[in-house]
């Protein structure tokens, strides 16, 4: 298996663009600035020749754009952390990206380190990640990327590679390159005084190497940055004197200078991840209450007191099994910092009897425990996962999909110790339930499944593996299977398909083809909730490595171990809390909810036979404009661009070690002679190139391209920096392009269409929406139908209440209209009696609330009419009410 990418995905070139145009008005670095040290290396650096105010200006132009709130100025990681005995540290930019779990932010970040390089000559990287589970994930995608970035970047010259204290002629080579390098590194490798880095050593003639990191002005990319808040962590970043420091994530806690957004419910609505639903497997006997096991009781002259097992929630946000100790009138919501024990205070502990008698009249006996049984409650969790998985293998083999499940767990030792529960429960279970199923009855549980736990420290410092059962990181073929070889692992050659983990695949680590989550744990906090799901949500692929867009497919199922609308609830409010109401998807349904079944008599009628052969058609589209008209517009606009030469940069300093920074003090500067090229390169493909990577894409004819640049009186630009050049020229068509885009795009046929046997084919499907409306009505082609809003949940409704509506539906999301602006899937299709004449008429409806349309959604509902009414001739409208359907 080999991953495929998809180097024209709207939303990740929107990120990309916003991130670069950061930068407008940098001249290209044909070199870096040179720095020298006493032992005679000399590191090449990043140089960025914009003040703050013009990267204020930038920053306001692109969040203006992309819609976002513009910051008042420019947030930096300032000193107002350091103190008066440590030396000054570096002050530099922030900008933030938050893309949604699933959506590819490492491909993002990693194309943009490569775009700043073709635009602006920027080449020195450092992806700093807080763990290793996303150290090994950052890695992977370097590699299985590696040859589609080559292609894409012309074989741009980068190096990528991960720090290794050990071989420190990686940062001399990272220092002196003039290339692009992107090394990844933990942040422990280097938040200590201790850490290697920041030791002088022979290896490097004396140099420590912390300096020729500081000298080469790094680019940070900060991977999951939330993590990396903490007074140490931020001197640290600091401690390499970086250009300026982008921020990825899906779940920022400060979103500094923020560039681009992609919302959860863009993801959701958008269909770039899985659509989640919820199995909850609680013990009804049980609901709603919390662990508690009485341990001890103890008594003295004057003080009696008890000791209770209870789960606690600890400042990593994780929910853990710890003791406390009470007396008459404490609460455990104190003790233990979750609500979840709102009425347990001690009312009585009774030494003669040996109980606990809490306010809420419940009691517990000594040795014994109140809520959930938790043997039987993972069984039926464990039992419930694996019936899913079962299911959804069958149901997908033919695809070429290798079904995964993931569980989290409540303790290492659960698992891995002789006698673990949850293992020993996962292998009853597996056992029980593959004698239902002949594809899986002679397989041994051993055989598909595996583990990975973080390692564990002893009291001395030394690393040891949790223990030698064959399932933990001592494992190497488990490590490597699950961190390193995805490709491995999704193969239905490779037997694992069950992957066991307490929270070191929390964050960082993914898998496209997780369908089922199984949290095996007391989840603390929301945000966990978000993270744990998140290593699913990420669109399945076939053997082939190819994505697969199917809806019905990629559903991720989570079987929780709580109620599930305690559990929905708690996810929705996280998210709402950080995007408000309008950024928050629908709520996960039950994974045992009602499906949408098909009226087959309707989806034979002629009536649907009639408006699927009006609609079915697909298209392609040309975007016609007046090319006189372009070519004069973007002449006159870039005869008065004015562009430098690229020169090389001499700049002369001594440079002085103090403590763990360097000061450098220049002795001279010189601006070498123009670079002026040997030969005047393909200014035309120049610009194809760049007019090719832009969001849209956008393309124009060679000869379009020539009469521009004929038309245009600016040779001496054209020939003293191409490069620069051709950047302005294609700003500038984009601006020219985008005012005659809408009125210009035609639609014509093409030799396909959408087959109406693909109702039939699945004629029970699963919804997923707001709100799932029944549908009583047989005018209705679907006996149930999901709405993602208000405004479609009242139009549905008077839909039905219309006579003259003889039949709707609610076209799938595998129907859609291609649009410059990414797919478009509209909204219905009717059949209407036109006035009771018997005059059939066949309509296609977008609903939108009052001013609910932004520019793209404009975009894509013009190239609608453009493609129903211009090429289909069917009936296109934008409508906000069921009246307004005539």
């Amino acid at each position: 298996m080999q991953f495929r990418f998809d180097a024209k995905q709207e939303f990740q070139l929107r990120a990309i663009e916003a991130v670069v145009d950061l930068f407008n008005g940098q001249p290209r670095l044909e070199t870096g600035m040179t720095l020298e040290f006493e032992s005679g290396v000399a590191a090449v650096a990043n140089r960025l020749d914009l003040d703050e105010a013009a990267l204020l200006a930038n920053l306001h132009a692109v969040q203006r754009r992309l819609i976002l709130p513009e910051d008042a100025a420019l947030q930096c990681l300032d000193d107002d952390i350091e103190t008066a005995a440590e030396p000054r540290l570096a002050r530099f930019a922030n900008f933030s990206v938050e893309m949604e779990t699933g959506t590819g932010k490492t491909y993002v970040y990693l194309r943009t380190a490569l775009e700043l390089y073709r635009r602006y000559g920027l080449r020195k990287y450092i992806v700093v990640v807080p763990s290793v589970a996303i150290r090994e994930g950052v890695l992977k995608t370097l590699q299985v990327a590696e040859r589609h970035l080559r292609e894409l970047y012309h074989n741009a010259p980068y190096r990528y590679y991960v720090y290794d204290s050990a071989n420190l002629t990686q940062v001399r080579q990272f220092a002196m390159s003039d290339g692009v390098e992107i090394m990844v590194m933990t942040i422990d490798a280097f938040n200590k005084a201790s850490n290697v880095i920041h030791q002088s050593t022979d290896r490097l003639l004396g140099e420590t190497p912390v300096h020729f990191v500081q000298a080469s002005r790094p680019i940070l990319i900060l991977d999951e940055p939330q993590n990396m808040e903490s007074e140490l962590r931020i001197k640290a970043l600091a401690a390499l004197d970086p250009l300026f420091a982008l921020r990825y994530s899906a779940t920022h806690r400060n979103p500094y200078n923020l560039v681009y957004r992609l919302t959860p419910y863009e993801a959701y609505r958008q269909r770039l991840v899985k659509r989640i639903e919820v199995a909850s497997v609680v013990n009804d006997s049980d609901a709603g209450r919390v662990f508690v096991q009485l341990l001890e009781v103890k008594t003295a002259k004057r003080t009696l007191t008890a000791r209770l097992a209870v789960h606690k929630l600890m400042k990593t946000g994780a929910v853990k099994e710890t003791t406390v100790t009470v007396k008459p009138g404490d609460s455990l919501v104190s003790k233990t910092g979750r609500d979840d024990y709102d009425g347990f205070e001690i009312a009585e502990i009774d030494a003669g009897a040996g109980l606990v008698r809490f306010a809420n009249d419940l009691e517990v006996a000594l040795g014994q425990a109140i809520g959930a049984d938790r043997e039987a409650l993972f069984r039926a969790q464990i039992a419930e996962t694996i019936e899913a998985h079962f299911r959804k293998q069958r149901k997908v083999r033919e695809s070429g999909v290798k079904v995964l499940s993931l569980f989290f767990i409540d303790r290492v030792e659960n698992y891995t110790a002789d006698d673990g529960v949850i293992r020993r429960l996962f292998d009853d279970e597996f056992r029980r339930l593959a004698a239902r199923h002949h594809e899986w009855g002679q397989i041994e549980p051993a055989t598909v499944r595996a583990a990975y736990f973080a390692e564990k420290r002893r009291k001395g410092g030394a690393r040891e593996a949790v223990d030698t059962t064959g399932v933990s990181r001592a494992d190497e073929d488990a490590y490597d299977l699950i961190m390193r070889d995805k490709e491995r692992l999704l193969s239905l050659d490779e037997p694992v398909a069950f992957v066991f983990s307490h929270s070191a695949l929390r964050e960082g680590w993914d898998n496209p083809n997780v369908f089922q989550i199984c949290t095996l744990n007391q989840t603390g906090s929301e945000v966990k909730k978000r993270q744990e799901i998140g290593r699913g949500v990420r669109l399945a692929v076939d053997q082939t490595g190819e994505r697969l867009h199917d809806e019905h497919l990629n559903v991720l199922t989570v079987v929780a171990n709580e109620a599930y609308e305690r559990y929905v609830a708690g996810l929705q409010r996280e998210i709402e809390d950080e995007y408000g109401r309008d950024g928050t998807p629908p709520p996960p349904p039950r994974a045992d909810r009602p499906k949408a079944v098909l009226r087959k008599e309707r989806a034979l009628s002629s009536e649907f036979r009639e408006l699927w052969e009006r609609i079915r058609r697909k298209t392609r589209y040309q975007v016609r404009i007046d090319s006189e008209r372009l070519v004069a517009e973007v002449a006159r606009d870039l005869t008065r661009v004015r562009v430098g030469a690229p020169r090389v940069h001499i700049t002369r300093a001594t440079v002085e070690a103090v403590g763990d920074s360097l000061e450098t003090r220049l002795t001279g500067t010189r601006v070498g002679d123009e670079l002026r090229p040997h030969a005047l390169p393909d200014l035309v493909a120049s610009i194809e190139s760049l007019l090719e990577y832009t969001t849209p894409p956008m393309r124009l004819s060679r000869s379009t391209l020539l009469a521009i640049l004929r038309t245009a009186d600016n040779r001496e630009s054209m020939v003293r920096n191409p490069h620069d050049f051709a950047t302005a020229a294609v700003r500038i068509i984009k601006e020219k392009l985008a005012d005659q885009l809408a009125d210009g795009i035609r639609y014509e046929r093409v030799d396909d269409w959408y087959a109406m046997d693909r109702f039939l084919e699945d004629d029970e499907i699963d919804l997923f929406g707001k709100y799932i409306e029944p549908v009583a009505r047989d005018t209705g082609l679907y006996t149930q139908i999901a709405c993602d809003s208000q405004v479609e949940r009242d139009f549905l409704r008077g839909l039905e209440t219309r006579d003259d509506v003889k039949l709707f539906l609610k076209l799938p999301a595998w129907f859609t209209v291609p649009t410059p602006v990414g797919e478009y899937n509209p909204d219905w299709a009717i059949v209407l009696d036109r006035e009771g004449a018997g005059e059939r008429v066949f309509l296609v409806r977008e609903t939108k609330g009052e001013g609910e349309l932004r520019p793209t959604e404009r975009m894509k509902t013009e190239c609608g009419r453009a493609h129903f009414e211009g090429a289909l001739g069917v009936s296109y409208d934008v409508v906000s009410a069921p009246g307004d359907v005539r």
